[in-house]
This record gives C-alpha cells, sequence and structure tokens, in this order.
C-alpha cells in the first residue's frame, strides 16, 4: 500500500482523497485545510482521514471548533510516499520548496502552470511520460476533456486541425461568491484562449486553437469541437471509437439527456456521489462529418473527470503500474465509471 497525502480538501482535493480511499494499493495517509470548516469537520468525523492543518498559527481555531488535528502539513508530506496537491492555484511553487526538501513526489493540478514541473498528465496520451518522475500535473477539467475525445479519434481520423469552443460554468456549484450573475462574458477576450496550448502538453504536435466564455450556470462546461481530418472515416466509424473508449459516454438528447442539468440528474440516478461524472458526456446527435470536417458537442463535469487522472498518475510515478491501460481499468472499477 502506497501512502498518499491530499494537500487541500476542497472541490478537488475531497474527491481524490475518496478515489485513493477506493483503491486497493494506496491509502490515504493525511488531508489538510488551513482553516476550520464544514468540510474539515466532514473529513475528520465522516471520512475518518486524519487532518494536518497548513497554518500552525491556526490551530487554536481548530480546538475551538472540536475539529481534531493530526498535526502540520509538513508532518503528512514528511510520512508520504506521494503527496497530491490540490492548493488553490498559484500556490504550488511555495510548496514545491517543501515537497523537495522532504523528498516526496508531489502531483499538481491544472490551475497550475506547465513549467512548474516541465511535465504534464492524461491517463490516455502520455501516461508513460510520467512514469517514475517526480513531478508531474494532471492538466485541467477542460484540457482532460478535449484530450479524452480527441486522442482516440485521432487515431482514425488523422486531425489535421481542431478549433474549439468552450461554453465554461461561471463558477462551482458552492462559489456563490463568483461568476457572472446575469451576463456572458468572453473567457479571455483574447484568441486563441490557453486550453490549446494545454492540449499540446498531453498531446505532443496537435494543431488545436480555442476560445472560451462564461455563462451564468454551475453545472458543467461544454464543448463545441470541429476537426479538420485527413482520413476517410464514417460517422459511424467515429461513434464505435467513441462507445468503445472508458471515461467518454455517449449520450442521446432523444432519450432525455439533452442538457448538462439532465446530466447530473442522470448521475444522480447512477448514485454517484456527489452527483459526480467522470466520464465525458459526447451528444450522439451532434457526431457528423461534413467536408472532410468532423463535428460533434461534450459536456465535461468540471468537478470530477480529472480525479481518476489524478489515482493513475499515482501509479505511474510510483512504478505500481506501468500499462496505461491497465491502471484505468483498475482505477474504473474501484471508483463505479462505466
Amino acid at each position: 500500500m502506497k501512502a498518499v497525502a491530499i494537500n487541500g480538501y476542497g472541490t478537488i482535493g475531497k474527491r481524490v482523497a475518496d478515489a485513493v480511499a477506493a483503491q486497493d494499493d494506496m491509502e490515504v495517509i493525511g488531508v489538510s485545510k488551513t482553516r476550520p470548516s464544514f468540510e474539515a469537520k466532514t473529513a475528520v468525523d465522516i471520512k475518518g482521514y486524519p487532518l494536518y492543518i497548513g497554518k500552525p498559527e491556526n490551530e487554536g481555531l481548530f480546538k475551538e471548533a472540536g475539529i481534531e488535528i493530526a498535526g502540520t502539513v509538513q508532518d503528512m508530506v514528511e510520512a508520504a510516499d506521494i503527496v497530491v496537491d490540490c492548493t488553490p492555484g498559484k500556490f504550488g511553487a511555495s510548496n514545491m520548496e517543501m515537497y523537495k526538501k522532504a523528498g516526496v513526489k508531489a502531483i499538481y493540478q491544472g490551475g497550475e502552470a506547465h513549467d512548474l514541473t516541465g511535465r504534464s498528465f492524461n491517463s490516455f496520451a502520455n501516461y508513460e511520460e510520467s512514469y517514475g518522475a517526480d513531478y508531474t500535473r494532471v492538466v485541467s477539467c477542460n484540457t482532460t476533456g478535449l484530450t479524452r475525445t480527441l486522442y482516440p479519434l485521432n487515431k482514425i481520423c488523422d486531425i489535421k486541425k481542431v478549433r474549439a469552443v468552450m461554453v465554461r460554468r461561471g463558477a462551482d456549484s458552492n462559489d456563490d461568491k463568483k461568476g457572472p450573475i446575469n451576463a456572458i462574458v468572453p473567457n479571455p477576450p483574447k484568441v486563441p484562449s490557453h486550453h490549446g496550448p494545454d492540449v499540446a502538453t498531453v498531446m505532443k504536435g496537435i494543431d488545436i486553437t480555442t476560445m472560451a466564455l462564461l455563462v451564468p450556470t454551475t453545472l458543467m462546461h461544454q464543448h463545441n469541437i470541429m476537426a479538420e481530418i485527413n482520413n476517410d472515416v464514417s460517422v459511424d466509424d467515429c461513434i464505435d471509437v467513441l462507445e468503445k473508449r472508458s471515461r467518454v459516454m455517449l449520450v442521446e438528447a432523444e432519450e432525455g439527456l439533452g442538457s448538462t442539468a439532465k446530466l447530473l440528474e442522470y448521475a444522480k440516478d447512477l448514485g454517484r456521489s456527489r452527483t459526480d461524472l467522470y466520464e465525458i458526456p459526447v451528444w450522439k446527435e451532434s457526431i457528423n462529418i461534413v467536408d472532410g470536417e468532423l463535428f460533434y458537442m461534450q459536456a465535461v463535469h468540471q468537478e470530477s473527470d480529472v480525479v481518476p487522472e489524478n489515482v493513475d498518475a499515482i501509479r505511474s510515478m510510483l512504478e505500481m503500474e506501468k500499462d496505461n491501460e491497465k491502471s484505468i481499468v483498475k482505477t474504473n472499477k474501484a471508483m463505479g465509471i462505466f
């Protein structure tokens, strides 16, 4: 059993912790919070995770809140085989010094720059690049979503160029202080957006241009993808590839799954924890090929699609499994992913 520490128990961190706890070859040795909150209390009282504090000066606040702490983040890091850093974006550089000093491997999230680690990770596209590495970065929810579908399609389509328009949720469901209330916001106004270059960190050589906008929803992102292709393939060929690819889910509006709201209702019906949809839903009706260009639409549950990638990254970096598909199957089975 490999000892995994989760530094940051927020939207992604708490999901990664539960995903790691579900595996039979790794264990959660601790999670961290900087201040007492309902998440900190839940981690200890409901989940049973040892809780470490990111700011030792706040120890009194945790005691006043009746939340038991196991020590400091530094204590947790020194006891781990690997740390999954789920702290807010841009904290990574300062945390890196702590990880290096402790001699522990670390995984970062997409909110950090690729240059921090010099390596980015996707389970499908470049699992082997992080094998045995000290540091890597699991790409963002949008990059993960794009790569999940483009990578298998590229194998049969030989993609020449991709253009993608991402309609992004304004904020996560618990971020009541963020997001446009009654507006559509170019995000960023400058085109292209950063998402295309991020995809290229895991799909080497792909020609992709992206733009994005924020809308007043908290549920999911939605992608509109247009790809010029070199090979003469059919719509049925593309459907067949996506149907066989795990962590991708073909859905049909005609069956009642015609919106992001309906997709998350489906996740509820599946009995998913926190209404998580780890798979990337692709609307089957949207898949079309016109004059050598492939079109399709997909959705991304931004709170959960990167979670299984973090588990696979742990196996790759700790050299627990060399074959990416074997790790994917193991992770999927433990997490109940299709």
